[in-house]
């Protein structure tokens, strides 16, 4: 368990607590390129890391994120005019550029240089493989851009992301993602023959062995093997602050999950993957935007970034839960959809849950070992001025998971060395997770 003080340094996220400003120091990812789908388009609403904000794409098709408030009166730059290159305020025709550089003050003397000595408070962004991702930090020059392998690939092997919004905090999505433990459960069916989705493992107790890096860490959850006296090893990695890849399943898809705070009770998954043998096809595409469609779809969303990527099937109706479903054929009446089934376990527990009150074991060593990691990392930042190394390292991203079936005794880390590195021009050690 926590104490009262370490679970508050883990989950806020705010300007000037001691883990927003450690996620302040990398380039995050925060919404789709598709909800900014052309230049001069309307602005949209943001929400990240507890600020209100408002993205834009510029008549050259930049990418602007400014503080929602005009930094002349306070009024909303989301009913802002999109047009020539910047962002009008509609309240007295301010005009602000995708750096936050006042362009325009029509209201005041022509012969007025006051518009030069005023700024929205702007963040710089990429919009890269169907993602926008953003730097929210002090530096006046962002750290380099992260090499994850998703980041690198041509645009069209890459899918669009899969996103969805999570009522709760960030650490508590992102420790389900750590957790191999739950797989064996939640998302497991009843019967081998089962036509349902889901994992089939007679070994349910995992034992797990950690592997600290620079970048995070990555573990092996060893279960014996059905078949053959081996030994399965599902090997996961975690890359600092809140990506996880994990255990690999499929031998052409490379990916990368991120778990982004919008604030302190909201999160937002973006998945985020790509084929290393060929272009996603149209159907492909299609598929993957609405990756719910068979358990309600999503919501229509509202201006409020808390609605966007919101599904359906929700805590507030129990996930439309299928009672039959669980009676018969899963072991939670919830289909394995993405990560719908985990999300019902992370967010009935509250949207920050008081790990004052848990009782961990065994196979909770990774999520004991991530916490660590951050609250040591933000501590560090906080009392020392020293960030974590793969901030500035932007080849730490190069990595990848694993999943290998191995004879008792040989070493998983000896075995998967070349395969867990992205440039190592080894295939993908994969075995398949679930039928």
């Amino acid at each position: 368990m926590l104490s009262r003080e370490d679970n508050e340094l883990l989950c806020r996220v705010g300007r000037g607590t001691p883990m927003g400003e450690l996620l302040r120091q990398y380039w995050l990812p925060c919404l789709p390129s598709t909800e900014l789908p052309g230049p001069d388009g309307p602005p949209k609403k943001v929400r990240l890391l507890g600020e209100d904000l408002v993205a834009f794409r510029d008549t050259q098709g930049r990418v602007g994120l400014v503080a929602e408030n005009c930094p002349h009166r306070g009024a909303s730059l989301f009913f802002g005019r999109n047009e020539d290159c910047g962002l009008r305020c509609v309240y007295h025709g301010w005009k602000f550029d995708v750096t936050g550089r006042c362009v325009d003050m029509p209201n005041e003397p022509a012969e007025s240089l006051f518009k030069d000595k005023v700024r929205a408070r702007a963040y710089p962004c990429r919009d890269v493989n169907g993602v926008v991702w953003t730097y929210m930090g002090p530096r006046t020059e962002a750290p380099p851009f992260p090499a994850f392998e998703i980041n690198t690939l041509p645009p069209e092997q890459v899918y669009p992301p899969l996103v969805m919004m999570e009522e709760c905090n960030w650490v508590q999505a992102l420790e389900g993602d750590i957790d191999s433990s739950h797989i064996d459960y939640v998302h497991a069916k009843l019967r081998a023959d089962s036509k349902q989705r889901g994992t089939f493992h007679r070994d349910k107790q995992p034992r797990l062995e950690l592997l600290p890096t620079d970048y995070g860490a990555c573990y092996s959850a060893r279960r014996r093997w059905d078949v053959d006296g081996l030994f399965w090893h599902r090997i996961t990695q975690f890359i600092m602050p809140f990506f996880s890849m994990i255990a690999a399943s499929d031998p052409n898809v490379v990916s990368a999950r991120a778990w982004v705070p919008l604030d302190d009770d909201h999160n937002l998954q973006i998945m985020m993957r790509g084929r290393l043998d060929r272009a996603v096809t149209d159907q492909e595409r299609e598929q993957t935007r609405n990756p719910f469609a068979a358990w309600g779809g999503y919501l229509e969303p509202t201006s409020d970034p808390r609605t966007r990527h919101y599904t359906k099937a929700n805590i507030h109706n129990d996930y439309l839960v299928d009672r039959r479903l669980a009676r018969e054929e899963l072991m939670i009446g919830i289909p394995f959809l993405v990560n719908l089934q985990d999300r019902a376990m992370t967010e009935t527990m509250g949207p920050i849950y008081d790990r004052t009150q848990e009782h961990l074991g065994t196979t909770d060593a990774m999520v004991i070992y991530v916490r660590r990691r951050l609250i040591e990392a933000a501590r560090a930042l906080r009392d020392q001025g020293v960030a974590p190394a793969n901030v500035d390292d932007a080849s730490m991203c190069r990595v990848r998971p694993a999943s290998v079936l191995l004879p008792e005794g040989d070493s998983w880390i000896s075995a998967t060395e070349k395969s867990r590195q992205s440039d190592a021009g080894v295939p993908i050690a994969w075995v398949p997770f679930a039928q």
